[in-house]
């Protein structure tokens, strides 16, 4: 009954995260809320947190992205911001996810909550302490997460939990005003009526910078499937996590091991991950896609944790 019990939430997610896209998001309602502008939002949060704002950052040949580490660096930008953050209030206990079908689900870092629920084994024990320093934020239902949320999406108030955020709140303001967070895990997928890269980072730029002015750390992820067919937005992700000096959380990096890229091969729609509990002294756990996003999620975050506290 266990088993089966699983495998009948397993089959909602699924059909929850694969229901149909929203739709077209015009770039009206995209900014209806009070979004930072990106023009000045850039120029003074960036002068604000680095030394040598006016300094070029090297910008990354093609395909480099994906040789970068799976598990971030912290800067000394990133720690002024956390510094700030601190100071005008922010948790920092508490961690944010900001994402869509992928990120609102059970599956994902929901576990580490529920202490029977996962195995770290020996290779991972280390992981405890950034477990118990976040204690609350796994399982927590974040109101900046949400089936069929895309970058526009993020930065809509039309699209905020109407119950629980005020009049005029987009969802990722609404989030950091109940949760307080002083890191925000930023995982967001393809789903976004199949415009270019440019225009998901001309949102996802807007996410980071709001972020960073209200003293928030973000982990900018890449994403596990290439839906696009050229991989421009793992690409672009890249691009702004090296322009703004944010961890990255290579995610893509580490599902290329694993048989089908950690995709689900009944579905085999390269988009939803395999899953498997998160027992990581488990081989045969250890070949799906869930287990790998889970613990390297928690390894981004643990390096992050220890970064920002040197």
């Amino acid at each position: 009954m266990k088993v089966r019990s699983i495998f009948l939430l397993l089959v909602f997610l699924l059909a929850a995260c694969s229901s149909a896209p929203e739709t077209s998001q015009p770039e009206t309602n995209a900014t209806s809320a009070p979004v930072v502008d990106a023009t000045e939002a850039a120029t003074e949060v960036v002068s604000a947190t680095t030394k040598e704002a006016t300094t070029p950052r090297p910008t990354l040949a093609p395909d480099e992205w994906k040789s970068l580490p799976i598990v971030p660096t912290v800067s000394d930008a990133m720690k002024e911001v956390y510094k700030r953050g601190l100071e005008m209030g922010n948790d920092p206990n508490a961690f944010s996810k900001v994402g869509d079908c992928q990120t609102n689900t059970g599956f994902y870092l929901v576990d580490f909550d529920h202490e029977d629920w996962y195995s770290l084994g020996e290779e991972y024990a280390y992981l405890q302490d950034t477990i118990d320093y976040y204690e609350g934020s796994y399982s927590r239902t974040s109101l900046a997460m949400r089936d069929g949320y895309n970058v526009a999406a993020i930065l809509t108030a039309l699209r905020a939990d109407p119950k629980q955020c005020e009049k005029g709140e987009n969802p990722i303001q609404c989030e950091f005003r109940l949760h307080n967070p002083s890191i925000a895990i930023i995982s967001l997928e393809t789903n976004f009526n199949d415009r270019p890269a440019d225009d998901y980072g001309k949102y996802m730029r807007q996410i980071i910078e709001y972020s960073l002015e209200q003293g928030v750390v973000p982990i900018l992820a890449t994403k596990g499937d290439n839906l696009e067919g050229d991989d421009s937005i793992n690409a672009e992700i890249a691009d702004i996590a090296m322009e703004y000096d944010i961890p990255l959380w290579n995610l893509w990096a580490a599902l290329q091991p694993l048989p089908n890229q950690g995709h689900d091969t009944d579905l085999n729609d390269g988009f939803h991950l395999s899953f498997s509990r998160n027992f990581f002294d488990q081989p045969k756990n250890m070949l799906s896609g869930w287990p790998w996003r889970n613990l390297t999620a928690l390894q981004a975050l643990d390096a992050v944790r220890e970064g920002l506290n040197q």
